[in-house]
């Protein structure tokens, strides 16, 4: 039988719903890769492969989730305050 960490998101899991305690390990991952600096092209996409693990899709699809998710908000509200605004701003630009 295996035990599974209610806390640890599979890796195609969505985020956890509003409610839950605390961010998962790969959740905060993204948050923490999202907040670098990148010195030129691809080396966001090169970290995301080689430090996460993933592909930038999956990648875009978590930290977009994130955005909605008001434990991603309490954990860096600087970081998922700027995305928010420069999502709202491509929307707009639609």
């Amino acid at each position: 039988m295996t035990v599974h960490d209610p806390d640890e998101h599979e890796p195609d899991e969505p985020a956890a719903p509003a409610g839950a305690v605390e961010l998962s390990a790969r959740d905060r991952a993204v948050l923490a890769l999202e907040r670098r600096q990148w010195p030129g092209p691809g080396a966001k996409e090169r970290a995301i492969r080689e430090e996460l693990g993933m592909v930038p899709v999956r990648y875009y699809q978590i930290l977009n989730a994130l955005l909605d998710d008001t434990r991603a908000l309490a954990h860096d509200p600087i970081t998922v305050n700027r995305l928010r605004r420069v999502r709202e701003s491509r929307r707009d630009e639609r």
